[in-house]
C-alpha cells in the first residue's frame, strides 16, 4: 500500500508545481500586456503630439551634427595615430641599424 501512496504523493507535487508555474507564467504575462499597453499609449501620444514630434526631430538632427563632428575627430585622431606609429618604427629601425654598425 505504500508503494501505491508514493506515485500518488509524487504526482501530486508535480500537480502543486505545474499549477505553481502557471500561475507565475500567467502573472508574468499580465505585466508584460500592461507594460505593452503603457507603451503603445505613449507611442500614440507622440503619434498625435506635433510638439513631441519637432522636438524629436531636433534632438536627431542635433545629435547627427554631433555625430558627424564625433566621426571627423576620430578620423583626424586616426592619421595623427598612424603617422606617430610610423615615427615610432622609423626610430626603432635607425636605432636598430645604428646599434649594429
Amino acid at each position: 500500500m505504500s508503494d501505491r501512496a508514493r506515485p500518488e504523493s509524487e504526482s501530486r507535487l508535480a500537480y502543486r508545481e505545474l499549477e505553481h508555474l502557471v500561475r507565475n507564467l500567467g502573472e508574468e504575462l499580465a505585466t508584460f500586456r500592461r507594460r505593452a499597453h503603457q507603451a503603445e499609449g505613449r507611442l500614440k501620444a507622440l503619434g498625435t503630439s506635433t510638439a513631441g514630434d519637432a522636438s524629436a526631430e531636433e534632438r536627431v538632427a542635433a545629435l547627427e551634427e554631433e555625430n558627424a563632428r564625433l566621426r571627423a575627430r576620430l578620423a583626424q585622431a586616426t592619421t595623427r595615430t598612424r603617422a606617430m606609429l610610423e615615427r615610432v618604427r622609423f626610430l626603432r629601425q635607425q636605432h636598430v641599424l645604428g646599434g649594429d654598425a
